[in-house]
């Protein structure tokens, strides 16, 4: 159950609503400057939840293993969604031991070798996904011609989702991963993937090959991993890599295009492209509400509150990432920041296991792009870019662009 209210602070009622662009949430940004460790109530679920804003006790939070994520398992915690994303029983929901065996066995997969290795291979899909753009003439829609098919090619790749099948997957994301998908919705298009998964797997162990899905089947055949394990964590890295990767990337380009002096300076030095990667996913607010929360097993005192032992702790990343006490000037872009490392991916265990391959990933296509399109801008004016609604992730709905 969840605990009760107790005397105290205030309860702030926090609805995330769709904001354009990079406009950042009016309440967690207060709440940054005010009241860094704060009760909130969200639009579904029981009761109150800590949020944690400040990038100190964010990364406190995050690591400690004082906060589980296992016994929000059956909780009514009160959350942005109807229903709960990540799977009972999967590696986003999992403590010590069991965590740690589980990303273990994804390690390999998206380890420095690994996506080194895939760096060539994404820069040629790349390259011919720009040249068709180019061959197609101007204006184009990037998201549709260029990101969403390599975030897609590469998933396919990496973890063995037949081409083929991606439509469908990318039709369960979206469904997935709206406000308004009711919980019973919700359990049946996960019931929907844990069977396309369990029976791809079951695919892979009979016809092995050179991606996750057969590794993770060979895991399993070895007693090292259960079925709902395993289709846990490829939900996770397939919605992930089809949905995150394509947002925050599409919205880097946008980023890029509405602050031509910044980018120009980054054409003439493009050495300094991994630093302006690492620094356009500190300011880019990534999601609309919270992630997974966390369980206090014990009493514990966060940024001078007491948080009991049985109440569920959020921690908000974006807004770690905008600390004053961190960042010098945190609301401004700059490509060539130089200080504190970011929180973009999270901290802790539960750090993106992705991370590496994302970033990779927003390297080549932004580099491809600066390369081939000289002359990118906009097709529209900024404010009639159209960005996604009702979902978790944000992102534009579009990007259309000419050269």
């Amino acid at each position: 159950m969840t605990p009760p209210e107790r005397p105290g602070p205030v309860v702030h009622d926090w609805a995330a609503v769709p904001l354009p662009a990079t406009e950042f949430d009016p309440v967690p940004y207060r709440l940054l400057h005010e009241e860094p460790v704060a009760r909130v109530r969200l639009p579904h679920g029981e009761g109150h939840a800590w949020l944690v804003t400040r990038h100190e006790d964010v990364r406190r939070v995050a690591s400690d293993p004082r906060l589980s994520r296992a016994l929000t398992v059956g909780r009514p915690i009160t959350s942005t969604t109807p229903h709960t994303l990540a799977p009972a029983g999967g590696v986003g929901r999992a403590d010590p031991p069991d965590h740690t065996r589980l990303r273990k066995l994804i390690a390999p997969t998206f380890g420095r070798r690994r996506t080194e290795a895939l760096r060539a291979r994404t820069t040629r899909i790349a390259d011919a996904l720009a040249l068709r753009t180019l061959e197609a003439g101007p204006p184009a829609d990037l998201t549709e011609t260029y990101i969403g098919p390599l975030s897609a090619g590469v998933v396919a790749e990496l973890l063995g989702v037949p081409a083929a099948d991606l439509d469908r997957v990318q039709d369960w994301r979206a469904r997935l991963l709206r406000h308004d998908t009711t919980a019973a919705d919700g359990d049946g298009v996960k019931k929907d993937i844990a069977g396309y998964f369990a029976d791809l797997a079951r695919h892979r162990a009979a016809h092995p090959a050179d991606d996750l899905i057969s590794e993770l089947a060979a895991a399993r055949a070895a007693g090292g991993i259960s079925t709902a394990e395993l289709v846990s964590m490829a939900v996770m890295l397939t919605l992930n890599g089809l949905d995150a990767v394509r947002n925050i990337v599409s919205t880097m380009v946008y980023v890029l295009l509405v602050h031509p002096d910044q980018t120009a300076k980054l054409r003439a030095a493009p050495d300094g492209l991994p630093r302006a990667v690492d620094e356009l996913l500190r300011y880019i607010p990534q999601r609309d509400g919270v992630g997974l929360p966390r369980v206090a097993t014990a009493d514990l005192d966060v940024g001078g509150a007491t948080i009991r032992e049985g109440e569920a702790v959020y921690v908000f990343y974006p807004a770690a990432n905008r600390d004053p006490a961190v960042y010098t000037d945190p609301d401004r872009l700059d490509l060539t920041r130089d200080e504190a490392p970011h929180l973009a991916f999270g901290h802790g265990a539960h750090y993106c296991a992705g991370a590496r391959l994302a970033r990779m990933e927003a390297e080549v296509m932004l580099a491809t792009l600066l390369a081939r399109f000289p002359k990118l801008a906009l097709a529209v004016p900024p404010e009639r870019l159209l960005w996604r609604t009702g979902s978790v992730n944000r992102g534009p709905e579009t990007l259309p662009v000419t050269w």
